[in-house]
C-alpha cells in the first residue's frame, strides 16, 4: 500500500508516452505563478495563453511522425515536448503539430522551434521564445519578453516591460508597446508604434517606421535601410542616430527643447525644418555638421551619417 502511495503522484505528474501518427492530445497538470513551463514543438501552430487556474492544459493534434509526447512535472518544471525523428525534416507533416496550450498567466513560459508559428496571449511574467522560420504573435505580454525568429515575421500588441524582438528576414510590426524596447531585423521591414521610453532600433537594409509617444532614449541604426519617425522628446531626452548609406527623417513635437548636432560625410545632406539654421559645409571633403538649440536645449539629438541623408522636422 505505501508504494502504491509512493507511485502514484509520480505516475500522474509524468507522462512521456509513444505518439500514435496525428494523436490527439487533451492533459491537465497541477502549476503555480513559480512554475516554469518549457515548451518545445519543432513545427506546426502553437497557442500558449495565460489564465487564472493554477493548471496546465495542453489540447490538439501531434504531427503525423511525431515519436513521442512528453507533458511531465518536475518540481517546478513542467515540460512539453513533442518529440520529432531525427534529421528527418523533410518527413515532417507540412501541418506539423496543432497544440493548444493554457498556463497560469504568471508563471515563465520558454518555446524552442523550427517551423513553428507561435500565438502568445495574456503571459505576465519572462517569455522567451526562438523559432528558425514561424511567425510570432503576442498581445498583452509583459515583465521580459524576448521573441526571436531567424526568417518568420513578429506581430505583436500591447507588450510592456523589456521587450525585445529581433528577426533577420522577417519584419516586425509592433504596437502599443511600452517600457523598454528593442527592435533588431537585417533585410526584414519594421514598423513601431510605441510608448515605450526607452527605444533601440538595428537594421541593415530593412525599412524602419516609428511613431514613438514618450521617448526619454531612443538609438536608430541602419546601412542602407531607409528611416522615417515621429516622435515626443521628453525633457532631457536623448536621440542617437547613425546611417551608412540610408536616409533618416525624423518629425519631433512643435515645443521640442533640444540641442541638435548632426554630421554627413560622404556627400550626405542636412536638412533643418526646425529652425532656420542651415549646415556648414567644410572647407576641406565632402561633409558637413549642422548645430541649433530649440527651446531650453535640454534634450540632445545627435547623428551621423556617410553617405545618407538626415532630415529633422517638426509635426
Amino acid at each position: 500500500m505505501k508504494v502504491f502511495q509512493y507511485i502514484l503522484p509520480v505516475l500522474l505528474t509524468s507522462l512521456a508516452l509513444p505518439a500514435l501518427a496525428g494523436e490527439k492530445i487533451d492533459k491537465v497538470l497541477p502549476a503555480s505563478g513559480d512554475s516554469n513551463i518549457s515548451i518545445e514543438s519543432p513545427n506546426g501552430d502553437v497557442s500558449i495563453t495565460g489564465w487564472d487556474k493554477d493548471q496546465v492544459s495542453v489540447k490538439g493534434e501531434l504531427d503525423d511522425n511525431a515519436e513521442g509526447f512528453i507533458f511531465e512535472q518536475k518540481g517546478s518544471l513542467i515540460e512539453i515536448k513533442v518529440m520529432m525523428p531525427h534529421n528527418s525534416n523533410n518527413r515532417w507533416n507540412e501541418q506539423g503539430s496543432d497544440l493548444t496550450i493554457f498556463v497560469p498567466k504568471n508563471a515563465r513560459v520558454s518555446f524552442g522551434g523550427v517551423s513553428s508559428d507561435v500565438t502568445l496571449v495574456d503571459l505576465t511574467r519572462n517569455v522567451d521564445v526562438k523559432t528558425v522560420s514561424g511567425d510570432l504573435s503576442g498581445e498583452n505580454l509583459s515583465n521580459h519578453v524576448e521573441l526571436l525568429t531567424v526568417s518568420g515575421h513578429i506581430k505583436v500588441k500591447g507588450l510592456s516591460g523589456k521587450v525585445q524582438l529581433s528577426t533577420v528576414s522577417g519584419d516586425i510590426r509592433d504596437k502599443a508597446s511600452s517600457g523598454r524596447l528593442q527592435l533588431k531585423a537585417v533585410s526584414g521591414d519594421i514598423k513601431s508604434q510605441s510608448e515605450a521610453s526607452e527605444v533601440q532600433v538595428t537594421s541593415v537594409s530593412g525599412e524602419i517606421e516609428l511613431n514613438l509617444a514618450q521617448v526619454d532614449e531612443l538609438a536608430i541604426s541602419t546601412v542602407s535601410g531607409d528611416v522615417e519617425g515621429q516622435l515626443n522628446l521628453n525633457d532631457s531626452g536623448l536621440v542617437k542616430l547613425s546611417s551608412v548609406s540610408g536616409d533618416m527623417a525624423l518629425k519631433f513635437q512643435p515645443d521640442v527643447q533640444a540641442s541638435f548636432r548632426l554630421k554627413a560625410n560622404a556627400g550626405g545632406d542636412l536638412v533643418n525644418k526646425l529652425t532656420s539654421d542651415k549646415a556648414v559645409e567644410a572647407k576641406y571633403g565632402p561633409s558637413s555638421k549642422l548645430e541649433f538649440v530649440t527651446g531650453n536645449g535640454n534634450g540632445s539629438v545627435r547623428g551621423n551619417t556617410v553617405s545618407g541623408n538626415i532630415r529633422v522636422a517638426s509635426r
